[in-house]
């Protein structure tokens, strides 16, 4: 699958003031970049940094007034299998310790609070995939997808008692729930095909059988159709935005369009009657 995605974000800071933004397309493992372009402000200066694990790239400079950035890029995507319930989960003591830090608390998903919760619901479960499928079974049949409820700063913890949220208020309370009940998860930020409204979505990936799967726990847009931006414990990782002070935004949008691979454009023909030579 090839998608374009596209994005424009605009602000206004009062000072200047130290950024980060992560919108760009990750090198990863699943996705190629074939294209890409970025511009923004005229007379700003961003720097890239890839990180060496995640292949997230971020930009990072002081801005100061009216910015905007915008982004292009067509992607190949490999093709995403759904979540297999026989996979299994691996002791600790075999797992990879670049893995470990995604069992434990970060500062939105507070894990050592749903110990008791998450042996109680699926400890009955075989740990694996199965258990993390009725995961996201429950996150399904208790939580609503409502904008409003939540906030930047709502924890794991207070969408459990609200039961209501946007998709990283379900990615957070599913990353807990599945740290809680022995399962290394982390919490990742991509461009998301069908996704409507359009916007940068927040989802999660579980460790199992030696690898990352990728699960989408509002189920709200296919994962084959997702480029990944970034990952992390939780959205403190992975925010398109973080500054050092206060900030409005002005605009967004973020579009995700499929196009059709280069042998399958159909070629275009002029119409207009041509007479043949005599």
């Amino acid at each position: 699958m090839r998608v374009q995605v596209q994005s424009r974000l605009a602000y206004n800071f009062a000072e200047p003031t130290e950024t980060i933004a992560v919108v760009l397309a990750a090198h990863a493992s699943g996705q190629t970049i074939e294209s890409e372009k970025l511009a923004y402000s005229n007379g700003v200066r961003l720097s890239e940094s890839v990180d060496p694990v995640s292949g997230g790239r971020l930009l990072r400079g002081r801005l100061d007034g009216p910015f905007w950035i915008e982004y292009s890029a067509i992607v190949r995507l490999a093709p995403r299998l759904e979540l297999p319930a026989a996979l299994q989960v691996a002791p600790w003591s075999q797992l990879p310790v670049g893995v470990l830090p995604y069992l434990l608390p970060s500062r939105y998903c507070p894990v050592d609070q749903f110990l008791r919760f998450a042996q109680r619901q699926f400890g009955h479960i075989a740990p694996g995939g199965a258990r993390v499928l009725a995961i996201l079974d429950w996150l399904h049949e208790n939580l609503d997808y409502c904008h409003g409820v939540s906030t930047g700063t709502t924890s794991a913890s207070e969408t459990f008692i609200d039961r209501a949220g946007v998709c990283r208020d379900f990615t957070h309370l599913g990353i807990t729930l599945c740290r809680a009940a022995g399962v290394p998860a982390r919490a990742v930020s991509a461009y998301a095909l069908h996704l409507d409204p359009p916007d940068f979505h927040a989802v999660f990936e579980v460790f199992l059988d030696g690898g990352w799967w990728l699960v989408d726990p509002t189920r709200l847009a296919p994962i084959g159709g997702m480029v990944r931006i970034a990952h992390g414990r939780d959205a403190a990782d992975i925010a398109f935005l973080t500054t050092a002070g206060p900030v409005r935004q002005t605009d967004m949008r973020v579009t995700v369009t499929e196009i059709a691979p280069p042998s399958l454009v159909k070629p275009s023909y002029n119409t207009d009657t041509v007479e043949e030579a005599a």
